[in-house]
C-alpha cells in the first residue's frame, strides 16, 4: 500500500490527476473496455447502495413507487416532445441494427426516460381517480461525453430517475419542491455536502420543462457541480401525449407532470469535497466499513479482544476486522486511504493496560481508550468527524463565495480565485450563451435566500431582476 499511496498525486499540483488517483488507488471503479464507462467495484457498489437506501426512505416518506421502464425508445416516441429531443439529441446512442438487418425503425438508448413515462402515463390515466402516479426507477442511462472522469461524466452511468403526473398545477409544483428538499436533506445531513438550492436559468433548464430546481456543491477546488435536479413539467408532456383525465367537473383536463434525478455523480462530489493527499474520505453514514479493527500482532488473546470489540460494535455500525495476512503498516495505510472513519488497533502489550488505541481519518490523531469505554469514545469520535468534515467542506465554500457587478470584476474574482460568484443578470438566453463564450462559465442557480433586488446585468447591462450564481464547472 506504501507504493500505492506514493502514486496519488498531491491535490495542490494537479487536482484532476489527484481525483482520478484516488478513484482508482482506494478500489472504487476499474475502466470498462468502451470509452467512457467504469467497472463500478465492490467497494465503491457499497457506497452507492447506501446512497441509494437513503434517498429511497425518503422518497417512500411521498408514496413514491418503484418501478422499472425498458432502456430502449422507439425513435418516433423520442421526437414527439420537440424541445426534450432537441435537448438529448447531441449525446444519444443509437440502435440501428440487430445482427445484420437494418430495423424498420431506430431504436434510442435512454439518456432519460421521460417519453417512456408519459407514454404510459397516456395509457393508464383517464380519471381524476387515476391520480397522483408517482414513479421512480433505479437504472443505468447512456449519453455520450466528448470528455470522460469517473463518476463525474460517463457515457453510462447510474441514477434514479422520478415520473410523476398529477390532477392539478399545484399539486405538481408542490411535489417538485418536495423532492428538492429530499435532495438537499440526504446530500447535506448523510453527504455531509453543504448545498445552495435555487431554480435554473431559462439557458440551464431542463430540455422540455417550465422550471426546473437544482442543488449545487462547491467542490475543494472552487468547482461547482451540481448534485440534483427536480423539474416541474408543467403539462408540456401531457400536450405532447395527451395525458388527458376526466376531472371531477366531468371535462376533460390534460395532467401536470413532473421529473427528477441524482446519480452516481454523487460519488465524484463525495470525493473532491471531502477527501485528501491520503486518498478517500468518507461520511460515516455512506462509509461502507465506519470502524475498522486492525490486529498489531496475532495472539489468541488479541484475536478474542477483536472480535468481542466488533461485537459490541456491530449494533450500531459497520466494523470489520482486517484479517488479511498483510502488514501492519499495509492494513493501516490501506484504511486511510479507503476513508474508513475510525480505525481501532488492538495489540498485546496495550491489552495487557487494557486499553486500545484509537483513531480518526480526518485529524489521523491517535487516542488510547480503556476497552470498557471503547463504544463511548467510538460513538464521540464519529460525531465529531462528521461535524468537522462537513465544516470544513463549508469553510471552503464559505471563502469561495464572492460578489461581482461588472463583468471585469467578475473576470477580475475568476483570474484571482475560483468559486460561486454572485452577480446580476438578466436572464436572457443569449447573454448567458456570450457569458459562456467568454469566461467557459455558466449560471449555477437563482439561489433561495438572497434578495432578488433590481440592478444592471453584468454582462450587458440591461436592466437585471435576477441575483444569480455563475461558476467554473464540472
Amino acid at each position: 500500500m506504501a507504493q500505492q499511496l506514493k502514486n496519488i498525486t498531491k491535490r495542490s499540483e494537479d487536482f484532476a490527476k489527484w481525483y482520478t488517483d484516488v478513484v482508482k488507488n482506494s478500489g472504487l471503479i476499474d475502466y470498462g473496455p468502451a470509452k467512457g464507462t467504469m467497472i463500478i467495484k465492490p467497494y465503491g457498489f457499497a457506497i452507492w447502495e447506501l446512497i441509494q437506501k437513503y434517498f429511497d426512505s425518503e422518497f417512500k416518506k411521498y408514496e413514491v413507487e418503484n418501478v422499472y421502464f425498458p432502456l430502449l425508445i422507439p425513435a418516433s416516441l423520442f421526437n414527439k416532445e420537440k424541445d426534450h429531443i432537441e435537448g438529448f439529441a447531441p449525446e444519444t446512442f443509437t440502435v440501428t441494427k440487430i445482427g445484420d438487418k437494418q430495423l424498420e425503425e431506430d431504436l434510442y438508448i435512454r439518456p432519460t426516460s421521460e417519453v417512456l413515462l408519459a407514454t404510459y402515463f397516456s395509457k393508464v390515466v383517464k380519471s381524476y381517480r387515476d391520480l397522483p402516479l408517482i414513479y421512480n426507477q433505479w437504472v443505468n442511462v447512456l449519453r455520450g461525453e466528448k470528455t470522460t472522469r469517473p463518476f463525474l461524466r460517463t457515457s453510462e452511468f447510474l441514477w434514479q430517475e422520478g415520473h410523476t403526473v398529477h390532477e392539478t398545477k399545484d399539486e405538481a409544483f408542490l411535489m417538485t419542491k418536495n423532492i428538492l428538499e429530499v435532495y438537499r436533506k440526504v446530500v447535506s445531513e448523510k453527504l455531509l455536502l453543504p448545498v445552495i438550492t435555487g431554480e435554473k436559468t431559462v439557458h440551464e433548464r431542463f430540455a422540455g420543462a417550465e422550471a426546473t430546481f437544482t442543488i449545487e456543491s462547491l467542490m475543494h477546488d472552487g468547482q461547482a457541480l451540481q448534485c440534483g435536479t427536480s423539474h416541474y413539467l408543467g403539462n408540456n408532456f401531457a400536450k405532447a401525449f395527451e395525458i388527458k383525465y376526466q376531472g371531477r367537473d366531468s371535462n376533460w383536463h390534460e395532467a401536470f407532470s413532473t421529473s427528477w434525478g441524482v446519480s452516481t455523480r454523487l460519488m465524484g462530489a463525495i470525493i473532491m469535497t471531502h477527501s485528501d493527499d491520503s486518498g478517500l474520505v468518507l461520511p460515516s453514514s455512506i462509509a461502507p466499513i465506519e470502524v475498522q479493527i486492525i490486529i498489531v500482532k496475532e495472539t489468541d488473546e488479541v484475536n478474542k479482544a477483536a472480535e468481542e470489540i466488533r461485537k459490541q460494535l456491530s449494533h450500531t455500525y459497520r466494523v470489520k476486522i482486517d484479517k488479511s495476512d498483510k502488514s501492519f503498516g499495509f492494513k493501516m495505510s490501506e484504511a486511510e486511504i479507503k476513508g474508513i472513519p475510525v480505525r481501532i488497533e488492538v495489540g498485546p502489550r496495550d491489552l495487557e493496560s487494557k486499553i486500545v488505541v484509537i483513531s480518526r481519518r480526518d485529524t489521523k490523531e491517535k487516542t488510547q481508550v480503556e476497552l470498557k469505554n471503547v463504544e463511548k469514545q467510538v460513538r464521540e469520535m464519529i460525531s465529531e468527524y462528521d461535524k468537522n468534515i462537513y465544516n470544513m467542506a463549508l469553510q471552503n465554500r464559505q471563502m469561495r463565495t464572492f460578489e461581482a457587478s461588472s463583468l471585469k470584476e467578475y473576470i477580475d474574482v475568476l483570474n484571482e480565485k475560483q468559486g460561486f460568484v454572485l452577480v446580476p443578470f438578466c436572464g436572457e438566453m443569449s447573454c448567458e450563451a456570450d457569458i459562456k463564450a467568454k469566461t467557459q462559465t455558466t449560471s449555477r442557480c437563482i439561489p433561495d435566500g438572497v434578495d432578488q433586488s433590481k440592478g444592471k446585468c453584468f454582462n450587458c447591462g440591461k436592466e437585471s431582476n435576477l441575483k444569480v450564481y455563475f461558476a467554473r464547472s464540472y
